[in-house]
């Protein structure tokens, strides 16, 4: 995946408002990947909930960007849309001891990540994203969604 620099990291770190975690042990294994949110210039930023299948906004056109969280540790994302790799940056989230996940400072456990992936002129399709824990207990989780 490619390492490139995401101009509002303020705001990604605001997405993560209200998600939390279990616990903020160090090295834990995967435990949730989800979409939280997909934004375009026509459709400013849309909330994905749990389950939802795909977008009710139509954000077709360019610069779209699919944002991730990611609990627990992987071994590389493999993310794609309709097949075909999508490149994203990849930020390290850490909790606060109430379990509401933060931009992480110095002294604090990374406990997860936030990707961005920009869809680079793609218009639609099947956005998926899947990584297997590099620890126990080895398990592959994904999600996907469709983007229209």
């Amino acid at each position: 995946m490619g390492k490139q620099l995401v101009n509002g990291f303020g705001l990604s770190m605001a997405l993560l408002a209200g998600a939390q975690i279990a616990s903020a042990a160090s090295a834990p294994p995967l435990s949730q990947v989800k979409v939280l949110r997909v934004e375009s210039p026509g459709c400013g930023f849309e909330s994905i909930a749990q389950g939802q299948e795909q977008t009710r906004c139509n954000h077709s056109g360019a610069n779209i960007r699919v944002y991730v969280l990611e609990v627990g540790y992987g071994r590389g994302a493999h993310v794609g849309l309709d097949g075909f790799e999508i490149n994203g940056t990849r930020t390290p989230i850490c909790a606060f001891d109430n379990g509401n996940l933060t931009e992480c400072t110095v002294g604090k456990h990374t406990v997860g990540y936030m990707y961005v992936f920009d869809l680079a002129g793609k218009q639609e399709g099947t956005f998926t994203f899947s990584n297997t824990s590099t620890n126990a207990p080895g398990n592959t989780l994904s999600t996907q969604l469709y983007i229209k």
